[in-house]
Order: C-alpha cells, then sequence, then structure tokens
C-alpha cells in the first residue's frame, strides 16, 4: 500500500499523463523491489553436503542432510531468527531444461498458493544468485515435521485410532488441495510428513497438475499409482489421490504395500488379484485400444474379501478401502465424500475442512524458452514474502 502510494505521488508530482501510467508503474515495481532487496541485503554461507554445494543464509545453521529424491535434495536446519527448525529443499538441476524451469516454476506457484495445516508450508524462498541471468540454484524450506509415514511403518505399531487420525489428515489436505484444482499424483509413505504429535503434511508437489490437464502415465511411484495411470489412460481426473490413499490406508493396516509391482504388468496384476478384473463397463471407457485387447485376454478375477486380506481392520475400515480401492474412477468416493464417512466420523468438522481458491494455471499452456521461465522463477523469489518472525523468536533464539 506504502509503494502505491508513493507511486501515485511521483506520477503528480512530475505531471506524468495518466496514459503512460500503466508503463511507469512496471518499472516501478521493479525499481521498488531492487531497491528492497539491496535493502535487505542477506549473507550466504556455502557448504558441502553429501557431496552437493549448497548455499544458504547465514541465518540457517546446523545443516543436516536427511533425504534426495530424482527432484532435490532436503536438509535440516535451525533458523537462528525464529529458534525452529526447517526442511530445506534444494531443487536439483531446475534449469536443465525448459521442461525442468516449467516444473520448478510450477511447484513455486503451487506452494505459494496454498496455506493449510495438512499441506506443506513455505516458509522460505530463496537464491544465493544475483540476477535472472545468473539464477542457477533454487531452495525451498518448510517447518520440520520430523518423520514420514514410511518410517513410521518400518518402527512403529499403529494403533486403529492412530491410523483413523492419519487417514482422515490426509484426506482433509487433499480436500484442500482438489478444491484448489490440483492433483497431486504422487502421494506415497514418503510424502506424508509427520511429527511427534500424530500431525501430518502432504509433501512434495513436484508433480502436482491442475485436475483438467492432459497428462502421461509415468507420474507417481508405481506401488501407489492408480490402475488408470498403469493403463495410461490419458485423462484422467483427482480420484488418482483417493486410490494412493487407499494404498496407503491398506498399508497403514496390514504393515506391508498392497501392490508390490515389479514392473507394469506385475502392478496391474496384482491389483486384479485383489479388486477382480474390470467389467465390461470400465473396459468400455479406456481410451487405450492395447489397454482394452489385454484387459479382455485376461482370465476373469473375481474380488477377494477384504475382510480376510484386512484382517486388522475394523467393518468402517474395510468398507472405506472398498470405497476408495475401486478400479472404475467414476465410482471412486471423492476426498469430500471420504471426509463423511463413519471411519473418520470422530474427527470430522464440516466446519474445519476448508476449501482453496482455485489456482490460475495459466503457465501450463505457456511454451517458453529457457532463459523466460529463470525470469519468471526469478521474480517468484524475489516476491516472496515469509510469515512476521514473531517479537518472541529474539528471546527464544538467546535461550536456545
Amino acid at each position: 500500500l506504502k509503494s502505491e502510494t508513493c507511486f501515485l505521488c511521483v506520477c503528480r508530482q512530475f505531471n506524468l499523463p495518466t496514459v503512460f501510467w500503466p508503463v511507469f508503474a512496471v518499472h516501478f515495481s521493479i525499481f521498488i523491489l531492487a531497491t528492497k532487496n539491496k535493502a535487505m541485503k542477506v549473507d550466504y554461507q556455502s557448504l558441502e553436503l553429501n557431496k552437493t554445494e549448497w548455499k544458504v543464509p547465514n541465518y540457517y545453521e546446523d545443516l543436516i542432510p536427511v533425504g534426495h529424491g530424482a527432484y532435490g535434495c532436503v536438509c535440516s536446519a535451525r533458523d537462528k531468527r525464529r529458534g525452529t527448525r526447517v526442511a530445506i529443499k534444494k531443487l536439483m538441476r531446475p534449469f536443465q531444461s525448459a521442461i525442468h524451469a516449467k516444473r520448478t516454476f510450477r511447484e513455486l506457484k503451487v506452494l505459494k498458493h496454498m496455506k493449510h495445516e495438512n499441506v506443506i508450508d513455505l516458509v522460505d524462498l530463496f537464491t544465493c544468485d544475483e540476477s535472472a541471468e545468473s539464477l542457477t540454484d533454487v531452495y525451498l524450506a518448510s517447518s520440520l515435521m520430523g518423520t514420514d509415514l514410511s518410517n513410521i511403518l518400518k518402527i512403529q505399531q499403529l494403533t486403529e485410532d492412530h491410523v483413523q487420525f492419519l487417514v482422515y489428515q490426509i484426506l482433509r489436505g487433499l480436500k484442500y488441495i482438489h478444491s484448489a484444482g490440483i492433483i497431486h499424483r504422487d502421494l506415497k509413505p514418503s510424502n506424508i510428513a509427520v511429527n511427534e504429535d500424530c500431525e501430518l503434511r502432504i509433501l512434495d508437489f513436484g508433480l502436482a497438475r491442475q485436475a483438467n490437464d492432459e497428462m502421461t502415465g509415468y507420474v507417481a511411484t508405481r506401488w501407489y499409482r492408480a490402475p488408470e495411470i498403469v493403463l495410461n489412460w490419458m485423462h484422467y481426473d483427482k480420484t488418482v489421490d483417493i486410490w494412493s490413499v487407499g494404498c496407503i490406508m491398506g498399508e497403514l493396516i496390514t504393515r506391508k504395500p498392497l501392490f508390490p509391482g515389479a514392473d507394469y504388468i506385475d502392478q496391474l496384476n496384482r491389483i486384479m488379484q485383489l479388486v477382480g478384473t474390470p467389467d465390461e463397463e470400465l473396459i468400455s471407457k479406456m481410451q487405450s485400444d492395447d489397454a482394452k485387447n489385454y484387459i479382455r485376454s485376461l482370465p476373469k478375477l473375481e474380488p477377494q474379501d477384504f475382510k480376510q486380506v484386512f484382517t486388522g481392520g475394523s467393518d468402517s475400515a474395510i468398507d472405506l478401502l472398498q470405497k476408495m480401492l475401486i478400479l472404475d474412477p467414476d465410482k471412486r468416493l471423492t476426498a469430500t465424500e471420504a471426509l463423511e464417512h463413519p471411519y473418520v466420523s470422530q474427527f470430522h468438522d464440516p466446519d474445519d475442512e476448508p476449501d482453496c481458491e482455485p489456482i490460475d494455471f495459466f503457465f501450463d499452456n505457456l511454451e517458453l524458452p529457457l532463459d523466460e521461465w529463470r525470469k519468471l522463477i526469478w521474480k517468484e523469489i524475489e516476491e516472496f514474502v515469509p510469515e512476521p518472525i514473531p517479537p518472541s523468536s529474539d528471546q527464544t533464539t538467546e535461550n536456545s
């Protein structure tokens, strides 16, 4: 507001005709941004973690590697300003190609758009590079949760109350994500962060896309992948995430992955061994003739009795699993419908399960050269406004 007032003052001071105001406004905002960044100059430190060079602001200390994946490396660090620990993700090769840069831009836009207790937050966004032209490294920081579901499955026995609370929170986060018009596409235990109070956040939106986008079949870790993706249907919807929730919930109950396929065919066969082969109604919806012919060539399998498979699950747990692990995506529950299921009724509160404003995926239709994506990402970093540091943080830091 102050910069807008200042802008109007300058225009009037120099009697600038109103026709020139829009053009001047662009240059004025760049000037203000540059002035602000110069005034808020941050010093960086350089260090090597797991043979990777990290350059982070000096207000981070005690960096510890915690993991890595195809799209980034993650370490934990202490934020001296707030006296808290964060997870810092260094994006891997964000500018290797225009496709990589577009994926980076998409992830930044999605993370900046969403604010929800069960979705990863963005507490910092930075680079040590000094201009758009030299931009090479991009770092994201979020609240450190402690562990993830994949680790919990290895070391901790869960009660039904635990499983109910975890599944409820995943569905609550998904309802918010889906209401924004986003499909996560890569839900799996390692992408569900959990703290010591069993509170969780959904992580990693590197593969997230808008709900009506046409997408390739190669997404998500295979074991948690919906059958319509395995069959390479081009048009699928938000219920691919619900299938993944069913896989995660089943694993929480049985303590082992439901469909640990060695390849695509094995994956599909394992799915059909549990839920049966598709009926003709579903086969007719398939867009791939190869998929139709393959399915019709298979011997007919009947669904297994879920009570025999999920022996540790209650009747309501089994009912919810049956309604999420449905081959036909049109018949699968939505996140909103799943939240109304009796299995999570002790936590369900429709007044505390917010929706999100739809995100504008204008950029998914853009085909830009690498340097233009670099400029857009630079602008996102420059314009990022972190949450204010509470006044008590200094005291906390001093006493830490």
